[in-house]
């Protein structure tokens, strides 16, 4: 069964906190764990991208010259595509869907491995107990300095439920962030060099996904 070291927040290690090996033990498979990544990348994708058919540009009703007898080229419509400002043909539209499903099964397994991945690295830092009586940048950062990752490092912060304290002082540090344990997702999870936790939300996480 994994171990990981428990500090408090003056970054002295004060126990040793035994880790489910269900979760925390899991073999890598990249495979998956890509496959994981592309499908949450294409639900998160922003459908903005919009052009508008010939059908839908504006004017046009009349046929710009008549049909012989001109010397130009015969047009029915200023709304052509063959027009400066008509309807584009194969345009991108918003109604185009990028999303794609996955097995709940999988989606799990692949969060098990990348929280593994952080355990067997030394990535996943555990605090004894990660409050703030006040909202302050300074103290939180001061917090960060002092833990293994020196505060240099990109850190995902997980909250076991909702504290506005830390995500106040924490959003304006670079490369920090916080979301709570019974949100977790790969890509963030990969995004970040270190995972930053205290013993409530690590027993979150086995509650929400040890089912």
């Amino acid at each position: 069964m994994a171990k990981v070291k428990v500090y408090n927040l003056d970054g002295k290690e004060v126990e040793q906190l035994e880790l489910d090996p269900k979760i925390f033990e899991i073999e890598a498979n990249p495979a998956l764990v890509h496959q994981v990544i592309e499908v949450q990348r294409a639900n998160s994708r922003l459908k903005l991208a919009h052009t508008k058919t010939r059908g839908e540009v504006r004017g046009g009703g009349k046929k710009p010259w008549r049909q012989k007898g001109t010397g130009r080229a015969r047009h029915g419509s200023i709304r052509s595509p063959l027009w400066i400002g008509g309807g584009i043909t194969f345009g991108p539209r918003n109604e185009r869907e990028y999303g794609k499903k996955i097995n709940k099964k999988m989606r799990k397994k692949a969060l098990f491995m990348t929280l593994s991945d952080k355990v067997k690295e030394k990535c996943f830092i555990v605090v004894d107990n990660l409050t703030l009586p006040e909202i302050k940048t300074k103290k939180f950062y001061a917090i960060l300095e002092k833990l293994p990752m020196k505060g240099i490092s990109s850190t995902l912060v997980v909250l076991k439920a909702k504290d506005e304290n830390i995500n106040k002082s924490a959003r304006n540090i670079k490369k920090v962030k916080t979301i709570l344990a019974d949100s977790l997702n790969v890509y963030d999870i990969l995004k970040y060099n270190f995972l930053l936790i205290d013993k409530e939300g690590v027993q979150k996480i086995i509650d929400t996904y040890k089912q």
